[in-house]
């Protein structure tokens, strides 16, 4: 499978912007390249140099040809996902603190587990790997 990469032209959220093309396709990936800005560096490559993993796909940079992943761009976006998967969580324990209030019963763990949620980001932080990032789930202690 070939792909049509090519720099983030301005108007996409994504660094590198991946055009798959079947073969049935009637414009060429070359005749397509020929219609993007040089300085985009539009570049046709094998579905083997991408980065094998595409959960960070928003954070893809080209450089000379090369398909890697911006280190920085992905923690942001583990960050965004981690804080929007950690909100159901932090709700349900909103409920159980207080129903522990109302009965008087200890809130030490549901207040710990509270502030683990809240932290959980800065894990990602210290990362210095995609798969570090990979490996940060809520579960993570």
């Amino acid at each position: 499978m070939k792909f049509l990469i090519h720099k983030n032209d301005g108007n996409s959220p994504i660094q590198v912007p991946v055009i798959k093309i079947a073969e049935s396709e009637l414009m060429s990936l070359e005749e397509m390249k020929k219609n993007i800005p040089i300085e985009l560096e539009p570049t046709i490559v094998s579905s083997n140099k991408l980065p094998p993993d595409d959960r960070f796909i928003m954070a893809w940079k080209l450089e000379k040809g090369v398909v890697s992943i911006d280190l920085d761009k992905a923690k942001e976006l583990k960050k965004n996902h981690l804080r929007s998967e950690r909100v159901p969580f932090l709700a349900n324990l909103d409920v159980e603190f207080q129903r522990a209030l109302e009965t008087g019963a200890d809130t030490t763990a549901i207040v710990a587990e509270k502030n683990r949620l809240r932290d959980i980001t800065l894990l990602v932080d210290s990362a210095s790997t995609i798969e570090e990032l990979i490996s940060i789930t809520l579960d993570s202690k």
